[in-house]
């Protein structure tokens, strides 16, 4: 019996009309409808975690918990990098200046005041676009770019103080050679040799890093794009990324910081045998400066990488407040402690700001 059909529709039998709503029901073999495709498209990358999406940019957070008050924490912030700009800059505007001021010592103190210019440099003006403008999207590429030039600069201040802690332990110890053993050439040198050092340890950082598949939250904890940040925003493995990173720096901070030991047991040595106390308190004023700065420098990496590792109790904004510290403090205190423990440099300084 056919039932009665709508006006305006053609008159099917009931076998006909129930074959027809099987047709539309079920595709044909070997092809999948749109709103399948989507589906298995949406739950492979809910599986990896992953967006549909390249992921061509990272978003710096700044620090986290902090927001409300980024506009004050841009204060020290812009603070610090234009006390480290002047105080960098003047040191090498007078050793440039200044004829007697060309000797192997200054040269060194010339290379760290670039790497501090370099770091503040940096990590400070994209730090203030997120503190002032929210602009916190960066680029893959330029993340990476930057955390290798950090990592490259940070690596190269590290040789430059084994160099001139060698330049202390001949001043004092071999004094009569100093002239011939350092010369302003091997400065160079040895300043060169630091810099390939340091590019051929941290290159290999971006490229693992490149590899890596990222996650859909590519919010990256910090206002610098900092190697173990950059890494824990990665989906896949890594645990070669995260050993390389470990032996390497345990490996050039440690012979470093081994050759910084036993330049300075061998001067503490030599200063015992003098007899003479004036001449006992101008061999320690000599390396003054230099023991500052080689404690502004790594001590905070040093709570930086213990608070990384073992801190996992502590809030996320002190991680983030102690990684730039350490990228902030000894860049602006460099210059004022060479220029007030070097007697050469205070009176340089004297000469040209106490003008009339």
């Amino acid at each position: 019996m056919n039932h009665p059909s709508s006006p305006g529709q053609p008159n099917y039998s009931l076998v006909e009309t129930s074959a027809i709503a099987n047709m539309e029901k079920q595709p044909q073999e070997g092809t999948l409808s749109i709103s399948e495709v989507d589906r298995h498209i949406d739950d492979f990358m809910a599986t990896f975690n992953f967006t549909t999406s390249d992921p061509s940019t990272f978003i710096l957070m700044g620090i986290p918990g902090l927001e409300a008050g980024h506009i004050w924490i841009s204060i020290p912030f812009s603070t610090s990098y234009l006390i480290s700009l002047f105080g960098n800059i003047m040191l090498l505007f007078l050793v440039s200046k200044e004829q007697t001021l060309h000797k192997p010592m200054y040269l060194l103190i010339c290379l760290l005041a670039l790497t501090d210019i370099a770091t503040s440099t940096f990590v400070v003006p994209k730090a203030l676009c997120i503190f002032w403008f929210n602009l916190k999207g960066i680029t893959v590429r330029g993340c990476l770019t930057q955390m290798f030039l950090l990592h490259t600069v940070s690596f190269m201040q590290s040789a430059i103080l084994v160099i001139m802690a060698f330049d202390r332990y001949v001043a004092i110890c071999n004094p009569l050679r100093y002239a011939t053993i350092l010369t302003n050439a091997r400065i160079a040198k040895l300043g060169l040799v630091a810099f390939i050092r340091s590019v051929i340890c941290m290159l290999p950082l971006p490229m693992l890093l490149s590899r890596l598949p990222f996650c859909a939250d590519r919010s990256i904890l910090q206002t610098h794009c900092e190697h173990m940040a950059v890494v824990k925003i990665s989906c896949g493995d890594i645990t070669v990324n995260k050993m390389y990173s470990f032996v390497i720096v345990f490996v050039v901070i440690g012979i470093d910081l081994t050759l910084i030991a036993l330049s300075y047991s061998l001067i503490i040595r030599a200063i015992l045998r003098i007899s003479s106390k004036r001449a006992h308190q101008k061999a320690l004023n000599t390396c003054t400066g230099h023991i500052c700065v080689m404690l502004m420098t790594y001590t905070p990496g040093f709570l930086t990488s213990v608070t990384h590792r073992f801190g996992q109790g502590i809030a996320p904004h002190v991680h983030i407040i102690l990684a730039n510290l350490y990228l902030l403090l000894p860049p602006m205190l460099n210059p004022i402690i060479y220029g007030i423990k070097t007697k050469e440099l205070h009176d340089k300084v004297s000469k040209y700001t106490c003008r009339r």
